[in-house]
């Protein structure tokens, strides 16, 4: 192994708070997926569990495992990481339907005197459906991704460890705000899938195409971080840069993509347009 390769893997060791929650958030999911399926079998298949699973697998990968050392030292590992939190993490979370599985495998003292009496109030529920509509939604998904991206706060990011926590919590939980609308996972409102969702996935992927577009061809290095910390493994920052821009828009551009060619197959089926 490359010397700049061990010195990553050396420098790591495994984060006890996420790896803690990582792993209880699995226990207590499977325990409440198990529970559920007893009475709802066809709801809550296989690929349910195993989605929700692979997903908290993925979020450890990203910002838990020897990745991160290598998204500190590369721009191009840096996008990956961001990609797998927020166009990854997100769906495959969500299509494990969490919020029933999650709340059945709590004690249920939590879930009955904390939980519970939480749940029904009237301003939170509202807040909920507030921020799950799709306006608010796309609007902070895309907000965040751009303002994490300006090169101040890119920088500051790198360069302060708790401020780059936060903006993986930015990227996490606005984007699973972001997919809420499209999976709309159990119990939520279920509705039939619309054609605003098209214009809904193609003006983000416009977004991402548009910072990767100026990350690949502005012909300098966006970010002084890089220039000022020079990576182990020789790669030059503009390098670097263009091939993290080509990450970003390649890969980010069929995650939305493909659900645009699938939402438009369900629309043009003759069955589901009476009932969209």
């Amino acid at each position: 192994m490359p010397p700049a390769y061990r010195a990553i893997f050396a420098e790591w060791s495994p984060p006890i708070f996420l790896t803690t929650v990582t792993l209880l958030t699995a226990i207590i999911y499977a325990r409440g997926w198990f529970a559920i399926r007893k009475t709802r079998p066809a709801q809550f298949p296989d690929w349910r569990l195993a989605s929700f699973l692979t997903g908290l697998a993925i979020l450890w990968l990203a910002i838990g495992s020897p990745m991160d050392g290598f998204a500190d030292a590369l721009l191009s590992a840096h996008m990956v990481e961001h990609l797998l939190l927020m166009s990854f993490v997100p769906p495959l979370i969500l299509l494990g339907h969490p919020t029933v599985p999650l709340l059945r495998g709590l004690p249920r003292p939590i879930t009955k005197h904390i939980l519970g009496p939480l749940i029904r109030l009237k301003p939170l529920r509202s807040l909920g459906h507030w921020l799950t509509t799709p306006v608010i939604a796309w609007l902070a998904m895309n907000l965040f991704f751009l303002g994490w991206h300006v090169p101040g706060a890119y920088d500051f990011a790198l360069e302060h460890e708790l401020w780059h926590d936060v903006e993986h919590l930015c990227f996490l939980f606005s984007s699973i705000l972001f997919w809420w609308p499209i999976i709309r996972p159990w119990p939520s409102h279920t509705r039939s899938h619309g054609w605003y969702l098209l214009l809904y996935l193609v003006a983000a992927d416009l977004v991402n195409t548009a910072l990767s577009a100026f990350l690949a061809f502005c012909g300098e290095p966006v970010y002084t971080f890089y220039v000022n910390n020079p990576n182990p493994f020789g790669i030059q920052p503009l390098a670097d840069q263009v091939a993290g821009a080509v990450i970003m828009w390649v890969i980010g551009s069929l995650v939305f993509l493909i659900p645009v060619a699938a939402i438009t197959y369900y629309l043009l089926q003759p069955q589901k347009r009476i009932a969209a």
